[in-house]
């Protein structure tokens, strides 16, 4: 290795990149100043805490370090700042706050966090038990509050965006994470009720009924409010995965129209396309089929009946 490859290293960057993997942590090389991964291939097979592998590559160029937080064994919930002017939107810790108020817990501040360049916080934890992984979300638990855990990846201590650095403001080791949040992060919510039956299969109206849905769907994913918009593209997902797995509509067209409405909202598309499948492929278990088309008997006429009073009517005597 030539010292002129040697010199466009970072050694601060080297020594926080080794400390996170001392730490039991798995890391890889992002682009210098962004969260971008810098290696070709799935960075997930890249991620390592091998020194020798961690010396080689941070000491060719300043990367940032990303941890990859499911072969770590984290959870980290990442508390966003409001954007620039959004005067309206609480921050993730006034969110996180109220999230806790509202289910009597304690704030969990006591574990290993880390200050972002963006003024946000990112708190460290201990995954729980792998029966169960905590998948990575967007404001399923509040506004501003996103989750990286199982497929997910953060910048770690040391790592730069701009001129500013993602700097620990809390060194104590991370704490596991607690038992309400990992049974908010990894509760199914529950499917919404089918409140009327599609018309039958024969009836002209079925396809436009269900095109309706469709647009009507969409429009309640691109207009939920942030801390729903998961759950409401989860329930439109499952609400749809019913008529197309009833031949009413395709999935293809389903995929697109949500996938764009999530957009609208707001909700990053690797997330929203997750999510997308999930609730079709619930919704498939249970097509709206459409109501079959009833078979009418032929009306029975009432037989003739004598008068109770008078003359029997005359019998037609043969000819």
């Amino acid at each position: 290795m030539n010292a002129a490859r040697r010199s466009h290293g970072d050694p601060a960057l080297l020594r926080s990149a080794l400390e996170a993997a001392s730490r039991g942590w798995d890391v890889f090389p992002c682009a210098p100043g962004t969260k971008c991964p810098a290696l070709r291939g799935n960075w997930q097979e890249h991620a390592t805490t091998d020194p020798a592998r961690i010396r080689d590559w941070w000491t060719f160029r300043p990367y940032n370090i990303g941890i990859s937080c499911g072969p770590s064994g984290l959870v980290v919930i990442d508390l966003d700042a409001p954007k620039s002017g959004d005067a309206a939107t609480v921050s993730g810790v006034a969110s996180l706050i109220r999230v806790c108020d509202r289910e009597r817990q304690r704030c969990p501040w006591a574990t290993f966090t880390v200050a972002t360049p963006s003024g946000g916080w990112h708190l460290y934890f201990r995954a729980p038990g792998r029966a169960s992984p905590v998948p990575n979300s967007a404001s399923r638990l509040g506004p501003l509050i996103d989750v990286r855990a199982q497929g997910g990846y953060v910048l770690a201590p040391g790592s730069r965006v701009g001129s500013r650095t993602y700097t620990p403001r809390n060194a104590a080791l991370p704490a596991l994470l607690p038992a309400w949040i990992a049974k908010a992060l990894t509760a199914q919510p529950p499917p919404p009720a089918v409140t009327r039956p599609l018309p039958r299969a024969d009836n002209p109206r079925t396809v436009p009924y269900a095109m309706a849905a469709l647009r009507e769907e969409a429009r309640r994913v691109a207009t939920a409010c942030e801390g729903t918009r998961n759950d409401t593209l989860n329930r439109a997902a499952f609400s749809l995965g019913q008529l197309a797995a009833a031949g009413l509509l395709p999935d293809s067209g389903v995929i697109t129209a949500l996938a764009e409405a999530a957009r609208q909202s707001g909700l990053p598309d690797r997330e929203a396309l997750r999510t997308i499948r999930s609730g079709m492929t619930a919704g498939a278990r249970h097509p709206r089929a459409p109501r079959p088309a009833t078979t009418r008997s032929p009306p029975v006429l009432p037989r003739p009946q004598r008068p109770l009073d008078g003359p029997r009517p005359p019998q037609q005597r043969a000819g």
